[in-house]
């Protein structure tokens, strides 16, 4: 987990099976150290219109696309500590932005429209609120997070994510860790996150393991399984 409240990067992404992670894993023990906080795990609760306007523009691909989440690192109670994010990404750089309050505070903010602390990145996030109608909790997501930095460059990092779990019902961070995987048991989300050039170290890894990127959105996916279960008659919930 980071306390960086403002990023710029490039955020490149590769579903790998289990063995390209371990030899992964293994062979970038020379260049890079695990985060602080290691192992965690990450709840996101993502924030759209009714009628799901946000991801649905968000799959189209847009040169200009935005998101609005709330995340908490393991299940939150109403005193933990939570983030509240906003996340654009233009011309393939991703910006995000965000404020820390507690899960109570939060749904203050979020659900009842109650004002936060004035902040620059506050002013944004209100905007946001007020840009888009009728904005709610929409998907939550869960996963467990490997998370990696350069011994040379901090700001280069990669993370590891499995057990990506998907639910639109019961939309609050402090439910629990329960829902629909989004990857087959053998697929493991690997991204790279740097405000410049992957090193060559792991070029030449990822061109011999023939490893390509590939355009994945969490919240996409699970936008697409809600609406292939409804479509299948299986069993839907209303958020």
């Amino acid at each position: 987990m980071s306390d960086q409240m403002i990023f710029k990067r490039y955020e490149i992404k590769y579903l790998i099976n289990k063995v390209q992670y371990e030899m992964i894993k293994k062979e970038m023990d020379s260049y890079m150290m695990a985060d602080i906080h290691g192992r965690s795990t990450i709840l996101s609760l993502y924030f759209d219109t009714p009628d799901y306007l946000l991801v649905r523009r968000s799959l189209e691909h847009p040169v200009y696309k935005e998101k609005l989440r709330l995340r908490s690192y393991g299940t939150a109670d109403s005193d933990s500590l939570v983030f509240v994010e906003l996340k654009k990404k233009y011309d393939s750089i991703v910006y995000k932005r965000r404020i820390a309050m507690t899960q109570h505070n939060a749904d203050d903010y979020l659900l009842r429209g109650k004002p936060a602390p004035d902040s620059q990145i506050t002013r944004e996030i209100d905007y946001f609120l007020s840009f888009y109608n009728e904005i709610r909790p929409s998907v939550l997501l869960s996963y467990q997070r490997e998370a990696f930095y350069s011994k040379c460059n901090q700001d280069f990092r990669i993370t590891f994510d499995n057990q990506i779990l998907w639910r639109n019902y019961d939309l609050s961070l402090c439910k629990g860790i329960y829902g629909m995987p989004l990857l087959e048991n053998d697929q493991i989300l690997m991204e790279i996150k740097t405000s410049g050039a992957i090193p060559m170290w792991l070029v030449q890894i990822l061109s011999r393991e023939k490893i390509f990127k590939t355009s994945f959105s969490k919240y996409g996916s699970a936008y697409k399984a809600i609406f292939e279960k409804k479509e299948n008659g299986g069993l839907y919930h209303y958020a």
